[in-house]
């Protein structure tokens, strides 16, 4: 069982991923916007999107305590 204070450390660490993720979402559609696209760069942020939204996830599922059916 977590502490209300761990639990909203948690929120505090999910609400700034997910600012995160929706600012990288925005950088790489302008990034493809350009004629030319730095693929090295784009790679890149592609990999930290994706391990946000892992994070995401994981963080998800530590909140959203598990339903036994």
């Amino acid at each position: 069982m977590k502490t209300e204070q761990e639990i909203e450390a948690l929120r505090l660490r999910l609400a700034a991923f997910r600012l995160e993720h929706r600012d990288l979402d925005d950088a790489i559609a302008h990034l493809l916007e350009r004629p030319y696209v730095d693929q090295m760069q784009l790679t890149r942020m592609k990999k930290r999107k994706l391990a946000l939204k892992d994070a995401i996830t994981r963080i998800e599922d530590q909140l959203i305590p598990d339903i036994i059916a």
